[in-house]
């Protein structure tokens, strides 16, 4: 999971724990990396300047503090870094390095630039580096793990600054000193306990205060851990705390010692809805979620989250909605818990409620969108009262605040490899839910990386129909961002799935597809061909308006190809297509292009009789637009053949239908006949 902001301020959106905002401690590590700062790097030594972005590293295990000093360093030089702050986490919660080509889509988003949907990483990095290159920012890249990722996000201009934060060095950058943390000093620990316990528990016995931070080895989580536990009950005294975690013949690290302690004295039903928190997407909880895990209510799930945030286990994502965040140094420990105490098969079913639940609170966040829908409105009100938002915005919201968390259920369940079939329901859900409210266009980075997960669920199961869907959408997606040679490659497979399938809607977009590919690469004989094919499957079927749709694409490639008699043939076969199907729009359209295609000919005479009907049509069909685009092309033709008198009076027709302040296309050359595909989404799994 990537988690990035722009902040002017550089202020970080906060998490709020029980451990206050005023930062504690570090003050020579500030010092020194304030300095480090300042300091010239290598190439200035040598009287070149410095490439690149200075990198500073801190380093420390898990639970040293380390993402909080970065943050406090951070809103210290913020003012001097004006255009912001970037911030990306560059590993998932349990340590698996995220793609580059996701943490660079994330960063341009949040930087409000373009995102083409199935870009390359390559591409992705590079858009950055280069929007970059005129700012003055600051990067926070949280949870490096190695030097690699690092690297290839560096802006190629000194005047941004990189803050890594990593277990270790970053081998392979050059000109970086890392600052290692250790355990917080005695002083700063036991002011982090008196936090949550209060001065008067500390100042009665500040010896069992210090022998507890000893204890913790003065690591802040360790501390907030044994701090929040001891908040819990006001009656215990510090010492009595120190003594069982020193008594405790365990081996491990601190944080690990005093987290499965507070686990052994959390009640049942709260200690199994925190171990099985490591099974939660992207380390997001909301309380849906922990009830789905854990089979327990809602109401219930909310009421144990905020308990464990008190206890200083869960960080509370500051949101409109309820959710949390498991600290990135527990997860590994509570998997740990969870294998231990928890079957297999237990687990494996709590990963398929929660996908359950996710499933259908996706199918009521598309629902509520379907205000027309008697069925839809059914469906909806079939649901659980819990289920059920209360407003489409409210669904939106939902969908947008758990987009990072949906995306990585995705992933986590296409790559789990035994829950397949909820993984299909829910990326079709989810594609349907992301079209329904953001809309395709908007949506299409996030929906190209769920058809891809789509495509190999289907390649893994051999279920072709499904491929041929998969890779239609992704053949569409490459094609609108300008990889025409790669859709080719995808239509032509698509084509090869729905054959085997024996899907006659697959293999017929197929082929249209692949016709419309090529056109785009001006190969128009081919194209004409393709569509000609595609014809062919839509006269066996039946489907008329389909047919006379296809003529159209027919013409449009002729057109392009100067073969204009036989584009004259394939635009005459698409009016009358229309005109038997009764669709008097396509009609008008139809033989609006006809006229077109006659002038090109050399028939200025049959081009203005073609397109007067044509204008005659068009008012049948109540369509202003065309109407006035018709009205300019006949003024034009009438100009070429000299009756100056009569194309004033066409212009000014349409002038008085769309008025003078309305924009008017010149000529209705750009024809939805021989337009691009339309995206259409085709459900993984063939579910409404």
């Amino acid at each position: 999971m990537t988690d990035q902001a722009v902040d002017k301020g550089g202020a970080r959106r906060s998490a709020p724990t029980a451990t206050g905002d005023r930062f504690l401690g570090r003050t020579r590590e500030l010092k020194e990396l304030r300095a480090d700062i300042e300091r010239a790097g290598l190439d200035t030594i040598a009287g070149r300047k410095a490439p690149r972005a200075r990198v500073l590293l801190i380093a420390g295990r898990p639970g040293s503090g380390r993402t909080a000093l970065a943050e406090e360093l951070v809103r210290r030089v913020a003012a001097d870094y004006p255009d912001g702050v970037l911030r990306a986490r560059l590993a998932e919660p349990d340590g698996t390095p995220v793609p580059v080509e996701r943490t660079a889509r994330d960063l341009l988003t949040a930087l409000r630039l373009p995102t083409p949907a199935g870009a390359a990483a390559d591409d992705l990095t590079h858009a950055l580096r280069t929007a970059l290159a005129g700012r003055r920012m600051l990067l926070l890249l949280d949870d490096a793990p190695g030097a690699e990722e690092v690297d290839v996000l560096l802006p190629d201009t000194p005047d941004c600054l990189a803050v890594a934060v990593s277990g270790g060095p970053l081998t392979g950058i050059s000109d970086v000193r890392p600052c290692t943390l250790g355990g917080l000093d005695t002083k700063s620990a036991v002011e982090l306990l008196a936090r949550f316990t209060g001065s008067v528990r500390i100042t009665v016995d500040p010896r069992s205060a210090e022998t507890l931070a000893e204890v913790c080895q003065g690591q802040p989580a360790a501390l907030t851990l044994a701090g929040g536990w001891l908040a819990a009950r006001p009656q215990v005294a510090v010492s009595d705390l120190a003594k069982r975690l020193h008594a405790d013949p365990e081996d491990g690290t601190a944080l690990a010692r005093v987290l499965r302690f507070v686990h052994d004295d959390l009640p049942g039903q709260a200690a199994r809805i925190l171990r099985l928190l490591c099974l939660a997407p992207a380390g997001l909880v909301d309380p849906h979620t922990a009830s789905s895990l854990a089979g327990c209510s809602v109401d219930t799930a909310r009421t144990t989250l905020d308990e464990l945030a008190r206890h200083g286990l869960l960080h509370v994502v500051e949101s409109p909605l309820p959710q949390y965040e498991i600290p990135g140094c527990l997860h590994p420990m509570l998997w740990a818990l969870a294998e231990s105490q928890e079957r297999s098969g237990e687990l494996q079913l709590a990963r398929a409620r929660m996908l359950e639940r996710t499933v259908r609170l996706l199918q009521s966040c598309r629902a509520i969108t379907e205000t027309d829908n008697p069925q839809a409105r059914e469906r909806l009100q079939a649901l659980p009262r819990e289920l059920r938002f209360p407003s489409p915005r409210a669904a939106a919201d939902w969908l947008r605040i758990r987009r990072p968390a949906l995306l990585a259920a995705a992933r986590a369940a296409v790559a789990d490899g035994e829950l397949d079939t909820l993984a299909r329901r829910l990326m079709s859900q989810l594609v349907k839910a992301m079209a329904a409210h953001f809309g395709t266009q908007a949506a299409a980075p996030d929906l190209y990386g769920v058809h891809r997960l789509v495509l190999d669920v289907a390649v893994r199961r051999h279920l072709p129909r499904e491929q041929a869907a998969a890779l239609l959408n992704l053949g569409d997606l490459d094609a609108q961002t300008g990889r025409t040679a790669d859709a080719l490659v995808r239509y032509r497979s698509a084509l090869d799935a729905g054959r085997r399938a024996n899907d006659p809607y697959a293999t017929g977009r197929a082929m249209e597809s692949v016709g419309g590919a090529y056109q785009e690469l001006g190969d128009y004989e081919r194209a004409a061909d393709w569509f000609g094919r595609a014809l062919a499957e839509r006269l066996a079927r039946g489907e008329r308006a389909e047919a006379a749709r296809l003529y159209g694409r027919i013409a449009g490639a002729h057109t392009y190809a100067g073969r204009y008699g036989e584009a004259l043939r394939a635009w005459r076969a698409a009016v009358s297509g229309h005109r038997k199907n009764g669709d008097v729009a396509a009609q008008a359209r139809a033989l609006s292009e006809l006229a077109r295609v006659q002038e090109y000919a050399g028939r200025p005479e049959e081009s203005l009789a073609t397109c007067q009907e044509a204008v005659e049509w068009a008012r049948r069909a109540e369509d202003a637009r065309l109407q006035a685009a018709l009205q300019l092309r006949l003024a034009d033709t009438l100009e070429r053949l000299g009756d100056s008198t009569a194309a004033s009076l066409h212009r000014s027709a349409a002038e008085r239908m769309l008025g003078e302040e309305s924009p008017v296309p010149s000529t209705p050359d750009s024809d939805p006949e021989h337009g691009a595909n339309a995206y259409e989404i085709r459900s993984a799994s063939g579910e409404d």
